[in-house]
């Protein structure tokens, strides 16, 4: 995302030649389009959509186990349009096309040695995992939940599960017991792969003891070492006992609609959303990589993620897809040794949030370490501050910053930045290919700043919820677009800047960014209910300086409180019951919470007067 007003600069940090330009994916598809401009290219991709999604589909060599008859099929209606008519596929078998010897997957445990799993390796263990599923009696469509970093046998624990016909429930390892007990819940799954710890900046986290307090169903459990250092429950499986020694699979056909992944995005109400992913899913992860961070054959994609958000996800898929391999760094990158592993990587893009940016440029962990292997790097999840991406930038000789904005239930940006156009730290200079977005005051009407809205269809948009009407949630009360446009909501503020740029200005609900993880509100102020002492309390996200979310709680307590120790009190609550790594800032005590007429907590009038106090 981008950064507040305050710290704004209009000169880019990135300009590119026509020598680069005519490299990349973009220069291929403006061919292909018959245009001579990126403007007319992004024009010609929100109103030929169904012509863009088959270039795209062309492009990716994605492979069909049925032709479709039409891309794009819009007969029940924009909300519910159905994509690869008829035809059959399993996305699995788009992910292996690269030549067999070269790398898929560069790893690196923390303190550990560096390691590359090459395509054939990994297709032979997904094809393991896939067949020993069957073979244990697993059914297409059954869910089953992944609560475990992102590693080598993870990868081919996803893959493979899509391969069976099943379906990944994505649970982040840093989620309590509690939360991971509602989405189990939620997706209603049948088994669950963990580990039995998981070691993370020093920290040994118990990701086995935390599924097995969550009530999860029967484990298959990987050790993070050697031999497994747990104990486990009747039913429960070793990794080594799971594994059969198959070396083929036949991919289970499926429809294009089918599910392949479910993933959680923070609810209004407290109760994340559970968004299903499809076999069409996937196409929007690698389109995007292919043309906004122009990722070719033979590159390295390094994002710090997880398998429960949807980057961890989206960077199997950017990468394979596109014949690239990953980097995956198995411990916390907020340190020297997660810079010098992107250097052994030899990585030619790095993902961040810009809370981990800010990290590394306050401890000088980059010093002496040669990032110059780096093409690009891409930031999403949180607003950018601009001097950071700079910094950033010059990191790798000046290479590229590409703003990132999107969600788990449009599988990727719609809003965006592009390395064939000039960057300005902290700004996007493009809606995504394929999207329009329109941008509305609180009247309803077009505006420079206000609430932006997506034009829809785009593969990857999500069309149902697990739980909850997808319509209320997406669709009901949104304005018509100018042209009369069915409009669908995101919830971003956004600023179109004279020159033709965006600037992000944070959320128009009540949902927060911290850390790059999208949480509500409501969820926070549920967990922090059984606190002594609290009567109520509304947690808002601030950026003072322009860059990243801070998490602010503003509590009404029953007797008084001393600030400190009631930010202890309240940050264990949150570790325990919710997820350790969301930080809280500051808590500030109030004798009442400001409400509308309606009785809503105004959560932006207390953001406004933190922002503004002394």
């Amino acid at each position: 995302m981008t950064a507040e007003k305050a710290n704004h600069s209009d000169a880019p940090m990135w300009v590119p030649s026509p020598a680069f330009i005519a490299s990349t994916n973009i220069a291929w598809l403006m061919q292909r389009a018959g245009v001579d401009s990126y403007e007319a290219l992004h024009a010609w991709s929100a109103r030929e959509r169904e012509a863009f999604w088959a270039q795209a589909i062309q492009r990716l060599g994605i492979r069909f186990q049925r032709p479709y008859q039409r891309v794009l099929d819009m007969s029940g209606g924009v909300e519910s349009p159905q994509w690869l008519a008829d035809g059959q596929l399993n996305i699995v078998e788009s992910c292996f096309a690269a030549p067999p010897d070269s790398p898929a997957i560069i790893h690196q445990a923390e303190g550990g040695a560096l390691g590359v799993v090459t395509v054939g390796e990994l297709a032979a263990l997904t094809h393991r995992v896939a067949a020993s599923l069957v073979r244990r009696g697993f059914q297409r469509g059954d869910a089953l939940a992944m609560i475990m970093p992102m590693t080598p046998a993870a990868v081919a624990i996803y893959l493979g599960i899509i391969k069976a016909g099943c379906v990944v429930v994505g649970i982040a390892d840093s989620f309590r017991p509690k939360e991971i007990a509602t989405r189990l819940r939620l997706a209603n799954a049948v088994a669950v792969f963990t580990q039995d710890i998981t070691v993370r900046g020093g920290k040994t986290l118990p990701s086995f003891a935390n599924a097995v307090e969550a009530g999860a169903p029967a484990a298959i459990v990987l050790p993070a070492a050697d031999t497994l250092q747990v104990t486990l429950r009747a039913g429960d499986c070793a990794w080594a006992d799971f594994l059969g020694c198959e070396t083929t699979f036949q991919a289970a056909p499926a429809a294009p609609s089918d599910p392949i992944n479910i993933l959680f995005s923070s609810g209004t109400t407290g109760e994340p959303k559970a968004i299903p992913w499809t076999q069409t899913t996937p196409i929007k992860c690698a389109t995007d990589a292919h043309f906004h961070q122009n990722v070719q054959p033979g590159d390295v994609l390094v994002w710090p993620t997880n398998i429960g958000w949807m980057m961890g996800p989206w960077l199997i898929f950017a990468s394979l897809i596109n014949r690239a391999a990953m980097g995956l760094y198995g411990g916390a990158p907020t340190g020297r040794e997660f810079c010098e592993f992107v250097q052994e990587a030899k990585a030619t893009m790095l993902g961040v949030v810009p809370s981990l940016v800010k990290t590394w440029r306050a401890a000088d962990c980059t010093r002496g370490v040669d990032w110059s292997a780096i093409k690009l790097f891409s930031s999403t999840g949180e607003c950018s501050n601009a001097a950071d991406m700079r910094w950033l930038s010059a990191q790798a000789g000046g290479r590229p910053v590409i703003e990132y904005c999107g969600g788990t239930e449009i599988a990727g940006g719609y809003i965006a930045g592009s390395p064939v156009c000039a960057c300005v730290p902290g700004t996007f200079n493009t809606p995504a290919l394929g999207w329009d977005v329109v941008t509305l005051d609180e009247t309803g009407r077009p505006a420079d700043e206000g609430e932006m809205f997506l034009v829809p269809p785009s593969i990857g948009c999500s069309t149902t919820l697990l739980q909850g009407d997808h319509h209320e949630v997406y669709y009901a009360g949104t304005p018509k677009g100018p042209q009369g446009q069915v409009l669908r909501r995101h919830g971003d503020q956004m600023e179109r800047l004279p020159d033709g740029r965006w600037r992000a200005l944070g959320r128009a609900d009540d949902t927060m960014n911290l850390g790059g993880i999208k949480v509500s509100s409501a969820e926070i102020e549920r967990t922090l209910q059984a606190v002594p002492h609290v009567v109520e309390t509304a947690a808002i996200a601030v950026a003072p300086d322009g860059g990243p979310s801070r998490l602010v709680i503003c509590a009404v307590c029953s007797a008084p409180q001393n600030a400190e120790a009631l930010k202890a009190a309240m940050q264990d609550a949150i570790r325990r019951e919710l997820n350790p790594l969301f930080k809280i800032y500051d808590v500030v005590l109030l004798d009442a919470l400001p409400r509308t007429a309606s009785n809503k907590v105004m959560r932006r009038v207390l953001r406004d007067q933190f922002i503004s106090r002394p």
